[in-house]
């Protein structure tokens, strides 16, 4: 994450090519940003995987179900 000039921390986007290629570990499906970039989510199994420091935490324990 970034501090702009007031401050204010801002996240660095996932780069594209890496989101291409990530899928859900739990079901191999291809997962999409969510929560303003905060996280990643994949839309058959409902699991919620956090990006923490700008890194994708793709593992099943650190993983929510969300609707």
């Amino acid at each position: 994450m970034d501090a702009n000039a007031s401050g204010i921390v801002q996240r660095m986007p996932v780069d594209p090519e890496l989101l291409e290629i990530l899928a859900c570990p739990n079901c191999k499906t291809k997962v999409d940003l969510v929560k303003n970039g905060a996280a990643l989510k994949c839309a058959q199994c409902k699991r919620v995987y956090p990006i923490k420091d700008d890194i994708p935490v793709m593992l099943l324990d650190e993983a929510t179900i969300e609707p």
